[in-house]
């Protein structure tokens, strides 16, 4: 692209709110259970004010800016305000740790972290200060700047072990061709605003002039209400919503009418809860993808080609695929080993790490994020698991997402994280870690061995259970698997 292509995102959104005024751009479903509905025009008012006051904090063009907001109005004001500026901005999770978060902020070195913490840094500007704001100058900050970043993003991975991802995004809006989500939806953002799935759900779609019903915290039911509400008609949501969205009383009696694409990223998706999904909206506006923050790809399929292909998570969009084993090799269809990604487009540099380094690519440009799975003779990809979280257990590899997607289908297991614990007999032991959908009445650890029995081979059924109130997932509905299976040494 050209450096004369495009509208910076800034000015892109003070267009919008000349030529939409004050049509809905933004509902934000607060934590509270309230809504607030924004326009454009108002939208454009308060980022103008937040960058003011950014500005007095001493940001300027080129500098990163660290959000440690919810997703909420203000993320949003905050992030615009950023742009206007000529900032780049730095998503990052309102929970995280202390220390996890200290160790991303020395290695981006951001000039501002705007958030709520129970330790702030020096200088932060707290939720209540961007609040604060209505009194500044509402008119756009002079000049016309673009940052070299959109955004970085911070990433632990399954690692534990912080890193921030610099992929080219060059914030500039240009009109996107189709991607998966195309233009003129109403999107619900669903996904955290720190999560990729929630920036692009959130933020591609304003800048493309579309309305973002915006949900600060997932909650099964509200969404669907939300979605019958507002006639939702997009939406990018990761397994665990989709699985406990398929988990609700009558929700084969709700309206997803308006639903004319639903997109599925992230880990393995159970695969009854796949065909709960293909029955709720019709299966050819269901899109099942893999990839990742690092743009090593894009894999994806619909519905329709999914019940041809059960289980699959479809073929390379923009990029070619391969399965090979260690030394290399590419494996025949069928084999599992790890899956190897390379783009169309010949960009051999697609990110880079810092905190972390940056793998080079193998001969040819191919990556990988890790992950194993399995080819049809089609070309079809079947995500096993993590290769960092496949259990050894006597000799035999065993996949915690397997296990999972057994277990998950359990009318008593509302969420289940599959580990390995250290064992004399067996190296390392298959532990399940189950959130029953009552804590009054939870399912014994004899009735789950038994549902195990009947659907996985014997060294996959887990050795022991754990019955917790809560796994501890972020709003992502990511899991630390090293960090839970680290906890629990010696738990049998």
């Amino acid at each position: 692209m050209g450096a004369d292509e495009g509208i910076p995102y800034g000015r892109r959104l003070t267009e919008l709110a000349t030529e939409l005024g004050e049509h809905t751009a933004l509902v934000v479903a607060a934590a509270d259970g309230s809504e607030q509905r924004y326009g454009w025009a108002t939208l454009e008012r308060r980022a103008n004010q937040v960058a003011h006051r950014l500005a007095r904090a001493g940001v300027g063009e080129g500098d990163l800016v660290a959000v440690g907001l919810p997703s909420n109005a203000e993320h949003v004001m905050t992030t615009f305000a950023a742009w206007k500026l000529g900032a780049a901005v730095l998503p990052l999770r309102p929970e995280l740790p202390g220390w996890e978060r200290d160790r991303l902020l020395a290695l981006a070195e951001p000039r501002l972290l705007v958030g709520d913490w129970p330790d702030p840094p020096p200088g932060t500007l707290a939720l209540a200060d961007v609040r604060a704001t209505t009194d500044e100058d509402d008119t756009p900050p002079p000049g016309d700047r673009m940052p070299p970043y959109a955004r970085l993003i911070a990433t632990s991975g399954s690692t534990g072990t912080p890193k921030i991802i610099v992929a080219p995004s060059p914030a500039r809006y240009v009109p996107a061709g189709p991607g998966v989500i195309p233009a003129g939806q109403r999107v619900l953002a669903v996904c955290p605003l720190y999560h990729a799935n929630g920036y692009a759900s959130c933020y591609t779609t304003l800048l493309a002039g579309d309305p973002v019903v915006l949900v600060e915290r997932f909650d099964a039911a509200r969404v669907v209400d939300l979605v019958e509400r507002h006639r939702v008609s997009a939406a990018i949501m990761v397994p665990t919503m989709l699985q406990r969205i398929a988990r609700l009383d009558g929700v084969r009696d709700r309206d997803f009418s308006s639903l004319q694409r639903v997109v599925y990223g992230a880990a393995v998706l159970p695969e009854w809860v796949a065909r709960t999904w293909l029955d709720l909206v019709p299966p050819e506006r269901f899109l099942f993808t893999y990839g990742g923050s690092e743009g090593l790809g894009i894999v994806a399929c619909t519905g329709r080609e999914w019940l041809d292909h059960p289980g699959t998570t479809g073929r390379g969009a923009d990029c070619d695929v391969a399965v090979r084993d260690a030394d290399g090799r590419d494996l025949p269809p069928g084999e599992i080993g790890e899956i190897w990604l390379r783009l169309r487009s010949g960009e051999s540099d697609p990110f880079r790490y810092v905190g972390a380094e940056t793998p080079a690519p193998a001969d040819g440009g191919w990556r990988s994020f890790g992950d194993m799975g399995r080819l049809d003779a089609e070309g079809y990809l079947y995500i096993a698991d993590r290769r960092q979280d496949m259990i050894v257990t006597g000799g035999v590899n065993v996949f915690p997402a397997e296990v999972e997607a057994a277990l998950s289908e359990h009318p008593e297991v509302a969420d289940v994280a599959v580990v390995g614990v250290p064992d004399p007999e067996w190296q390392r032991a298959v532990h399940a870690v189950v959130q029953p959908r009552s804590a009054a009445e939870p399912p014994t650890a004899g009735e789950l061995r038994a549902w195990c029995k009947e659907r996985l081979a014997g060294p996959k059924v887990p050795k022991s259970f754990e019955i917790v109130d809560e796994l501890p997932r972020t709003g992502a509905g990511k899991i630390n698997r090293s960090r839970l299976a680290a906890e629990r040494v010696g738990a049998r």
